[in-house]
C-alpha cells in the first residue's frame, strides 16, 4: 500500500507549459460557450423579408460519466475533488506490463441507457485505440468504441415551452446515432503565471458513455431541452449523476447553417460546455455568427476534429470483443449468469422514465401537461406532489397551484431544493384541509403558508389559533358588522339598490377589512344582499 501511494504521489507532474491543443479560433468558440457577455451580445437577427432564410442545424456529442464506484478498466475509486493523483492505479498511469480489466457495472449502465433511449443493443461490440498525444493521456491513446459501439439507432423525445407567450408545450425528438463506452483523460491545469502545466490523473480512466446525436435540432433552445431531458433520464436510471458543474455531463455541439432543401453548411464545433443555459446561448450565438458570415459573403471555417480512418483508430489488442446476451437462455454452457451482462435482466430493472411520468401524472390526476412538465423537471417536486395527494382530499387541479406556484415560488426565490422545504407535504395537506372545510379563507391560507415557511415547524392549526385567522361563522356577529358597514356607506348602498351590483363587492371588501379577512364570504354576501334590497 505504501509503495503504491508513493508511486501515485510521484505522478503529480510539473512540466513546461505545453502548446495549446486547439487552434485559436476554437478557443474563441469555447469562450462563447462559457462566457455570459459573449453570449448576450448576439448579432442582430436578419429581417424576414429575405426570400429564403438560413436556419441552424445542430448535432450533439455528449460525454456522460458513468455512475460507478471504480474506473472503466481499473479498480481505482472514482471520487470528485480528491487530492491530486490520489486515485491512480498503475494501469491509469500506463505503467509497462499493466492490462485493462473491464468494469461490468459500466457495461450494464451503457446497456440500460441504450434500452431507455430505444437503441439497438449490439450483442458483440469492440474496443479501439484512438491515438492522440496530450500530456494528461499517459498511454498516448484513448480506449473507446468506434467500429462497433455497444448501442446504436435510438431516439430521445423531449419537450419545451414555445409559442408566442412561451406557454405552448412543444414535443420533438432527436435520433441517437450511437452510444459508446470509453475512458476519460486526466486533467491539465495550466499555470500561465509560472509557465507550467500540472497534471492530475485522478480522472484518467473514469468510465464514460459518449452519446452521439444526429443533427436533428435547429436552435440552442431545442438542444438545451434535449440535454435536460437526457439528464433527467440518466438520473432516473442511476447510470449517471448528471452534475454538470462537476463535469459528469459535458457537451460538444456541432453547428452549421443552410437554406432548407439545400446541402448542410460547413460546421463548427463548440466544445466542453458544462451548463445547459450556456449551451443554448452558445449555439444560438454560433448560428447567428454563421448566418452573418454567409450573408456577408465570408466563408465558415470547419473547426471540428474529424475521424481519420488511417491514423485515428486501431483495434485494442488487450481487450477481446465485448459480448452481451439477450436472456439467460442465450447464455453459452459454462457461463455464470451472475458474471454475464444479460439485456433482459437490465430491461426488467428499468425505472419509470421522465416522459412516462409526465403522461401518468396527466392521466392519473387530470392536470395540464405544462404542470406535469414542471413537476418532473424539478428534482423532487413530483414526489412531493404525489405524497401530498395521498394525504389530502382536495382536487388535484386545486392542489397543483399550491405546489407549482406557492411552494416552488418560495424555493426559487431562496435558491433552495425541494428537499430543503421547511413545509412538508403533510403540513401543507393540513393547511389545504383547513381551507377546504371552510375554517379559513383563501387569503388567510396564503398568510398561514407564509408563517409556516418562516416558523419552520409550526402547523397550520397552531398558526390559525395563535393569530386568530379562523373564519367567523357566527351569523349574529357577521350581521352586526355588515349593518355597521351599510350604515356608514349610504352612497354605495344607494348604487346597489339602483342596479349597480359591482359596488356590492366594495361593501364585501369593507366587511372583510373589519374582520381582517375572517368573515365567511358566502355569509357576508348573503347578508349584504338582504340589507341592500
Amino acid at each position: 500500500m505504501a509503495a503504491s501511494r508513493v508511486a501515485a504521489n510521484e505522478l503529480f507532474l510539473n512540466i513546461k507549459l505545453m502548446p495549446k491543443r486547439y487552434p485559436k479560433a476554437l478557443f474563441l468558440f469555447r469562450q462563447i460557450s462559457t462566457s455570459r457577455p459573449h453570449c448576450d451580445k448576439q448579432p442582430e437577427p436578419r429581417t424576414k423579408s429575405a426570400p429564403q432564410q438560413l436556419v441552424g442545424v445542430v448535432g450533439l456529442e455528449i460525454h456522460a460519466q458513468i455512475n460507478s464506484n471504480t474506473k472503466l478498466f481499473s479498480g481505482s475509486p472514482v471520487r470528485f475533488s480528491a487530492p491530486p493523483n490520489s486515485l491512480v492505479s498503475f494501469f491509469d498511469a500506463s505503467l509497462p506490463g499493466t492490462f485493462p480489466v473491464l468494469n461490468r457495472r459500466c457495461v450494464e449502465a451503457a446497456v440500460m441507457t441504450g434500452l431507455a433511449l430505444n437503441c439497438t443493443i449490439n450483442k458483440r461490440s469492440y474496443f479501439d485505440r484512438k491515438h492522440y498525444f496530450y500530456a494528461d493521456l499517459p498511454a498516448g491513446y484513448q480506449i473507446t468504441q468506434q467500429r462497433r459501439p455497444i448501442a446504436v439507432d435510438g431516439v430521445l423525445t423531449y419537450s419545451y415551452f414555445g409559442g408566442r407567450k412561451r406557454s405552448q408545450m412543444i414535443r420533438k425528438s432527436v435520433q441517437i446515432k450511437q452510444i459508446q463506452l470509453e475512458q476519460d483523460s486526466g486533467k491539465s491545469l495550466h499555470d500561465d503565471a509560472r509557465g507550467q502545466t500540472l497534471i492530475d490523473l485522478n480522472r484518467a480512466g473514469v468510465g464514460l458513455m459518449e452519446l452521439v446525436m444526429e443533427p436533428d435540432m435547429k436552435s440552442g433552445e431545442e438542444a438545451a431541452a434535449a440535454v435536460r431531458e437526457l439528464q433527467l433520464i440518466l438520473q432516473a436510471l442511476g447510470t449517471c449523476q448528471g452534475n454538470m458543474s462537476e463535469g459528469q455531463l459535458r457537451v460538444d455541439a456541432n453547428v452549421s447553417v443552410h437554406r432548407p432543401g439545400e446541402p448542410l453548411g460547413t460546421r463548427t464545433e463548440v466544445k466542453n460546455i458544462n451548463s445547459i443555459r450556456y449551451l443554448s446561448r452558445a449555439i444560438d450565438y454560433e448560428i447567428q455568427r454563421q448566418i452573418d458570415a454567409v450573408q456577408s459573403g465570408r466563408t465558415v471555417q470547419n473547426e471540428t476534429r474529424a475521424y481519420d480512418s488511417k491514423s485515428g483508430f486501431m483495434p485494442e489488442p488487450n481487450l477481446p470483443p465485448l459480448i452481451v446476451y439477450e436472456d439467460n437462455a442465450s447464455l453459452p454452457t459454462g457461463i455464470d449468469p451472475s458474471q454475464a451482462v444479460v439485456v433482459q435482466k437490465i430491461k426488467d430493472r428499468l425505472p419509470e422514465l421522465p416522459g412516462v411520468k409526465r403522461d401518468r401524472l396527466v392521466q392519473t390526476y387530470g392536470i395540464l401537461p405544462e404542470h406535469s412538465f414542471t413537476l418532473v423537471n424539478e428534482d423532487g417536486l413530483m414526489e412531493y406532489f404525489e405524497t401530498l395527494m395521498k394525504t389530502t382530499q382536495r382536487e388535484p387541479r386545486k392542489v397543483i397551484g399550491w405546489v407549482t406556484n406557492e411552494l416552488l415560488g418560495h424555493l426559487k426565490q431562496r435558491d433552495m431544493s425541494v428537499s430543503q422545504s421547511p413545509i412538508s407535504p403533510a403540513h401543507l395537506a393540513e393547511l389545504l384541509k383547513l381551507q377546504e372545510t371552510g375554517r379559513i379563507s383563501s387569503s388567510a391560507a396564503k398568510q398561514v403558508f407564509q408563517e409556516m415557511w418562516r416558523s419552520g415547524g409550526k402547523t397550520a392549526s397552531q398558526i390559525v389559533q395563535e393569530q386568530e385567522l379562523g373564519l367567523v361563522h357566527d351569523v349574529a356577529q357577521v350581521h352586526s358588522i355588515c349593518q355597521k358597514v351599510v350604515d356608514s356607506h349610504p352612497d354605495e348602498v344607494y348604487a346597489v339598490r339602483n342596479g349597480n351590483k359591482k359596488v356590492l363587492n366594495k361593501l364585501i371588501g369593507l366587511v372583510q377589512k373589519e374582520t381582517k379577512g375572517r368573515a365567511d364570504p358566502v355569509l357576508v354576501k348573503e347578508i349584504l344582499l338582504q340589507m341592500t334590497q
